[in-house]
């Protein structure tokens, strides 16, 4: 990659609205080559407007872009592409049916003159090289479908490599991806970065910034609020600036002490998935659960709340066995689960904020098959104001929600059948510090009045920083079971890869 630009991107004093809501106002980013730059704010800051914007999807209302020291003003996003921009989608943009070499070379297809006769040996070729410069080993003749997620990224990344690309944009780029997967796409990127592509890296997870990048870009509001050298900054500063203030300690501190058992499993087993898991949980206690995606920390949480099966083990609650056959039965018993993934399985997207609070509610809100509609305004009211939830309105369609926002929303909707158990499921996965901070709370609040939490986490300072005891998990067996005082990121992960733990 040529290294001749002071700049790959310049984007200067960059505005835009939406009808009459400025959603940018005199925005500044700027992307050397090889550099990788964190791109970060507040669910709604506006990162991925400014985005959309240097790839072509919207056209901005005033400023400035160059490319490569070219004033531009993309009209597609294959205008973009031609300059050398590739976008890596949080959700993926592969085709399960095709082949890896099929995807990659997706409406670029090689062909033999006008013919339209494809050159199938030359793009599995090709393939074939730009895998190898990633320092991958992946068949080009495989369909992508049967590919890991961490894999398919791979390819997504490949596809950008093929197209010349030097400036490479990564939304969320390891939310799906196991820890092992993480390290590889790190590897690939610091060597993209060394052969002198722009990357920007759009993530919420601090840990990876503070790693990999070389410096951050911090939006608020809609505005610039600063660049800064990763070497010259720190978590906490970073934190005030995307969120305007200081936000005080990471974690909220762990006051309640567990009294009395609530939940009590033994022997619980799902054939293909987990065997012979065993723990109890005490009242207002947060009880973590830890291990590498695929180890079946999820499955055991399926099991617990009756959408999985189970082959054998018992369930207690409050030392009364229940018969847990399907999620009703689980609600009827007062366990709640926020599921990992809250746009397809913890909301209806297109419902307002007031019926998504009410979906597990239809019960105490109506009478004889009737929703009596001044007890569901209240009580969507009531959700809203005490989980601090940003809106319109309780009638605002869900799915313009921030992340943080859409997450307190599936807590309020659980909330309302007064859970003695709660399961939270990667709760802050894909939201802001800020938010984080709050969802982190709310689950305080909820254990000081006695509700058992029980939450899976792939974050580690999350899970040492909220857990009472932590559960962890390997290949579907518990391999450790650690009190707070005890725990420490090392031996969690030892007890997750398999080793013997604290």
């Amino acid at each position: 990659m040529s290294n001749q630009f002071e700049s790959l991107v310049q984007m200067s004093n960059i505005c835009k609205s939406f009808s009459s809501v400025n959603v940018l106002n005199k925005v500044n980013f700027e992307l050397l080559p090889g550099e990788i730059h964190a791109l970060m704010g507040e669910n709604g800051a506006g990162k991925s407007t400014l985005m959309k914007i240097l790839t072509g999807i919207y056209s901005r209302d005033k400023g400035v872009i160059s490319i490569k020291g070219k004033e531009v003003d993309f009209k597609t996003a294959k205008e973009a592409e031609e300059m050398g921009i590739a976008v890596m989608h949080q959700e993926l943009n592969i085709i399960p049916q095709l082949t890896v070499a099929e995807n990659i070379f997706l409406g670029r297809q090689l062909t033999y003159g006008k013919t339209g006769i494809i050159k199938t040996k030359e793009m599995i070729k090709k393939t074939r090289e730009y895998l190898q410069r990633l320092g991958v080993d992946i068949d080009p003749n495989v369909e992508a479908g049967h590919l890991s997620v961490g894999q398919q990224q791979m390819v997504e990344i490949a596809r950008a490599v093929s197209i010349n690309g030097d400036i490479l944009i990564m939304d969320e780029p390891t939310a799906a991806l196991t820890d092992r997967e993480i390290e590889a796409l790190f590897k690939v990127i610091l060597r993209l970065r060394d052969q002198g592509v722009g990357i920007v890296y759009i993530s919420h997870r601090m840990e990876e910034i503070f790693r990999v990048c070389d410096r951050i870009t911090v939006l608020r509001d809609g505005s610039s609020v600063g660049t800064k050298s990763i070497k010259d900054t720190n978590f906490d500063e970073i934190v005030k600036m995307m969120v305007g203030r200081e936000l005080g300690e990471r974690f909220p501190e762990r006051t309640v002490r567990p009294e009395g058992e609530r939940v009590r499993v033994e022997g619980l087993t799902s054939d293909g998935y987990f065997q012979d898991v065993s723990f109890s949980v005490g009242k207002g206690e947060i009880f973590g659960v830890a291990g590498l995606m695929g180890a079946g920390r999820t499955e055991i949480m399926e099991a617990i709340f009756g959408s999985l099966p189970t082959h054998s083990g018992r369930i207690y609650l409050d030392n009364k066995q229940v018969s847990i056959k399907n999620p009703y039965d689980a609600i009827k018993e007062g366990i709640g689960f926020i599921t990992e993934d809250r746009k397809s399985e913890g909301l209806v997207l297109g419902l307002t904020v007031r019926e998504n609070l009410t979906l597990t509610n239809l019960n105490s809100l109506s009478s004889y098959g009737v929703m009596r509609s001044k007890k569901e305004n209240a009580f969507a009211e009531e959700m809203i104001r005490k989980l601090r939830v940003k809106t319109s309105g309780s009638e605002q369609i869900v799915k313009s929600l921030s992340g943080g926002n859409q997450q307190k929303v599936v807590i309020g909707k659980w909330l309302g059948i007064n859970p003695r158990v709660l399961i939270l499921d990667e709760p802050t996965r894909g939201v802001d510090v800020g938010a984080k901070k709050e969802i982190y709370n709310i689950m305080n609040e909820l254990a000081e009045k006695g509700v058992s939490i029980i939450m899976v986490s792939s974050e580690l300072p999350e899970i040492l920083g909220m857990s009472d005891r932590i559960m962890v998990v390997h290949e579907g067996r518990v391999t450790a079971i650690i009190n707070r005082e005890d725990a420490d990121q090392e031996g969690i992960m030892q007890a997750a890869t398999g080793g013997k733990g604290t």
